[in-house]
């Protein structure tokens, strides 16, 4: 995650996302206008520590210059093991007669696509998302904005190699289903019942050779206007709510 946060609405907007904050760092020369009113009640309403401290140790932590007398350290999104998305998949196997969700996301790199999948993710009930730890987007203080708050209650997990873990998810009973406009099968003729991982692959490249080759099946998106594919964002989105519909 991002670890500073500046400016006076930039802050205001991630206390009230839910953006957890080490603390809050406020000029000793600022005026109390109505947003650090603002930003000062919804900081005690989230028990987020508010240090006063001079211009020179605002410049000194700012990035990008805008502080405007308000910083917030953001803490460190907790990330966990596959292992932890597994065991939920198999907590929720049980309470939904069988069906899970995983979405994996092979080097999706605009924050804004990653954010929206995730919400989209939550809405229809995933177990978790699995995103490579380079080269890839990753749960920033954006993030909960882009969301709309719902990456805080999806867990997500960082790995080092994608292929094997859909081997694992393989092996936990999972089949394993790639979005690819280069599929033959529309989604809407491939089973999606029970355990699947989606993968959703690259806005400019898609799905790696190596990812695909490790699908157990394709599948892609009908279209019928002069545009050849959607936002994978958008894509993610209709290809999860054919899951659900297939499980409903």
């Amino acid at each position: 995650m991002a670890d500073i946060i500046e400016g006076k609405r930039p802050v205001v907007e991630a206390l009230r996302t839910g953006v957890p904050m080490k603390c809050l760092l406020l000029g000793d020369y600022v005026k109390k206008d109505g947003l650090v009113e603002d930003i000062l009640r919804k900081a005690k309403r989230a028990d987020v520590p508010v240090k006063l401290v001079p211009r020179r140790t605002l410049d000194e932590r700012s990035e990008r210059g805008s502080h405007q007398g308000v910083l917030a350290q953001a803490k460190p999104f907790g990330y966990v093991g596959i292992g932890e998305i597994v065991d939920a998949a198999a907590r929720l196997t049980a309470e939904r007669d069988g069906r899970a969700l995983v979405v994996i996301l092979d080097h999706i790199t605009d924050a804004g696509n990653f954010g929206a999948i995730a919400r989209s993710a939550e809405t229809v009930g995933a177990c978790g998302l699995v995103i490579p730890n380079k080269r890839s987007a990753r749960v920033e203080a954006s993030t909960y904005k882009s969301s709309a708050g719902a990456i805080t209650h999806l867990p997500v997990a960082q790995v080092s190699n994608l292929v094997q873990t859909m081997m694992r998810l393989k092996e936990e009973g999972f089949w394993i289903a790639g979005a690819t406009e280069h599929a033959s099968d529309v989604i809407w003729d491939v089973n999606l019942k029970g355990k699947i991982a989606l993968v959703m692959g690259n806005e400019q490249e898609g799905l790696s050779r190596l990812v695909m080759e490790h699908c157990d099946l394709l599948a892609k998106l009908p279209v019928e206007g002069e545009v050849a594919s959607l936002n994978v964002a958008q894509a993610a989105t209709a290809c999860m709510y054919e899951w659900l519909r297939q499980n409903r």
